[in-house]
């Protein structure tokens, strides 16, 4: 349950829950409306630190602690960079395992974020209580092609009188939202539907995290991907690519037959959603290359300016720099992330100056939100027919229009289409890979040297939540230094030295609060970014003294 407190006309929610790490978000109300905006993370990052003087080879072990959640795609960002600095290209087939790891964990993150973290947002499971589910299983093979058959909801709807007799809620009170709220507008037999998709969601995501671990060797903080390719050799038999196709055979059924109708439902009853949340600037990084030629990804880079649909740009990584101006750490300057300095230096809660653990990401010194938005925008921007086809067609059935992108309910649909589209193109991944299991290819990993010389170099990665990007310095064969510049943190980071707001910041200001009390309207927003604040920072003394210093033996 989030803390809701208001001093005057501002609004502190601390922490934001339903999301991975503790977010601050504090609001000055004007006219029912959110007049300025500061996004707080309230912990310290220390795994940057930890890794200096440390050999290369360690850094997909570190960075995967992040977070329990994103912790395969630290560990293949921070592959990248060290085989980006060495020169050096994984094998066809590691490169093809790789994909299948990467794109079941996106598809699972943006299942869970659906349902398990941003549902509740517009989902009232309390009132699936009262729904009708005979009527209710009809709907379903209305904007389905599942049968009308409304056992399982019965089964749903028993489960849930049950649990709400016990009179402890838990998570069915939807933080705090008890009693009836204007806010949630569904119909008792929608809200019987996402609940029972709730449920089903969760037998989904299980299944997932058994599909990556088929190649990862465990799930979370995979073992095989390694410096040069990946190591699952007892995994390159046919049963267990028959297993992973299971497994990915239910969760296209579920993607195509329960996600993307809920987002259509969703959409039509909150339209007002497609009308706040915007932000300014976007941009993506490159992956799911052709594991052969290293070319033509699937999901390409690039830059979209001012919520302009004819304006996109290609990305340049030398672009990018990190402000510290206003964050908890020593120093004023903005810095590659190759020169990147982690010196904690914080000052206190209440400070409107320096006021979170997060740098300021920048690109030509603009703020930029990245994720399934983003990637989405710039890819109908670029005319790429996949995503112009999926999302015009959703357009024509929601009533939805372009331009709408760049808003709250936006960046759901546009995470829901990016599920759908990505579980779609695993299919041929998972073909080249049987194929390539009966030709018998056990090529899997690249040896390699560690030169003498100092070298750098910078892994990116298309990840569930946006741009990820590790930049490494080495030097005679350690870690000089090591910067993770996370997507959570071009989000949700604070002002940087020109003052400019986070794409978090931006996209609250203007956002209706009509009941300070049950602010649902700025969580809904906060949330449709899915915060992983986890990824952005680490380590906390949470009496306020100075931050202790950890060797690791």
């Amino acid at each position: 349950m989030s803390l809701n407190a208001s001093t005057g006309n501002n609004l502190i929610i601390d922490p934001v829950t339903r999301i991975e790490g503790h977010l601050k978000v504090e609001v000055e109300l004007e006219n029912d409306h959110v007049k300025n905006a500061w996004v707080s993370t309230q912990l310290f990052r220390g795994i940057e630190v930890i890794l200096k003087g440390r050999p290369p080879k360690d850094a997909p072990l570190f960075t995967q602690r992040a977070c329990g959640v994103c912790t395969n795609t630290h560990a293949l960002t921070s592959i990248r960079a060290v085989e980006n600095a060495l020169k050096i290209k994984a094998p066809p087939m590691a490169e093809l395992i790789r994909h299948l790891i990467l794109s079941a964990l996106i598809v699972h993150d943006h299942l869970v974020h659906f349902y398990h973290l941003h549902g509740l947002d517009w989902i009232d499971m309390a009132a699936a209580t009262k729904a009708n589910p005979a009527k209710a299983g009809k709907l379903v093979a209305q904007t389905s092609n599942r049968s009308d058959d409304p056992a399982e909801l019965y089964i749903i709807q028993k489960r849930l009188k049950d649990f709400i007799k016990t009179g402890q809620l838990g998570f069915l009170e939807n933080a705090y939202f008890l009693g009836e709220n204007k806010a949630y507008r569904f119909t008792p037999e929608e809200n019987l539907i996402l609940s029972a998709h709730y449920f089903e969601g969760l037998r989904i995501q299980l299944e997932l995290g058994r599909a990556m671990a088929l190649f990862a060797g465990k799930n979370p903080h995979a073992q095989s991907m390694v410096i040069g390719g990946v190591t699952c050799y007892d995994s390159l038999k046919p049963e267990v690519i028959d297993h992973f196709r299971h497994i990915w055979k239910k969760t296209m059924e579920f993607v195509e037959n329960a996600m993307m109708p809920d987002i259509m439902m969703m959409t039509k009853s909150y339209p007002e959603a497609l009308g706040y949340g915007k932000t300014s600037n976007f941009f993506a990084f490159s992956d799911f290359f052709n594991p052969e030629t290293g070319k033509n990804p699937y999901f390409r880079s690039g830059v979209l300016w001012g919520n302009d649909l004819d304006k996109h740009d290609n990305m340049d990584m030398e672009h990018i720099n990190e402000h510290v101006a206003r964050s908890w750490y020593e120093g004023d300057k903005a810095l590659k992330p190759y020169d990147g300095i982690t010196e904690p230096s914080y000052t206190s809660y209440e400070d409107k100056d320096k006021y979170s653990w997060s740098k300021a990401p920048r690109y030509k010194g603009a703020p930029m939100e990245t994720g399934p938005l983003a990637r989405r925008a710039i890819a109908y921007a670029r005319k790429e027919e996949e995503t112009r086809s999926m999302l015009d067609s959703f357009f024509k059935q929601s009533g939805m229009k372009p331009e709408q992108l760049f808003s709250t309910m936006g960046r759901t649909v546009c995470r829901v289409v990016e599920t759908t589209m990505l579980t779609r193109r695993m299919e041929g991944w998972i073909n080249s890979t049987a194929e390539r299991i009966k030709a018998g290819d056990d090529t899997i990993y690249q040896k390699w040297k560690m030169p003498d010389k100092a070298i750098k170099g910078v892994g990116t990665c298309c990840v569930t939540r946006g741009g990820l990007s590790h930049w490494v310095r080495i030097r005679g064969g350690k870690i000089e230094n090591f910067q993770m510049v996370v997507p959570s943190t071009w989000n949700l980071g604070p002002r940087c030295a020109e003052g400019k707001l986070s794409p978090a910041e931006q996209s609250l200001m203007g956002c209706p609060c009509p009941d300070p009390e049950r602010p649902v309207e700025i969580l809904r927003t906060i949330h449709s970014f899915d915060p992983c604040i986890a990824c952005s920072v680490h380590l906390v003394d949470n009496r306020g003294e100075t931050v202790r210093k950890f060797k690791v033996m």
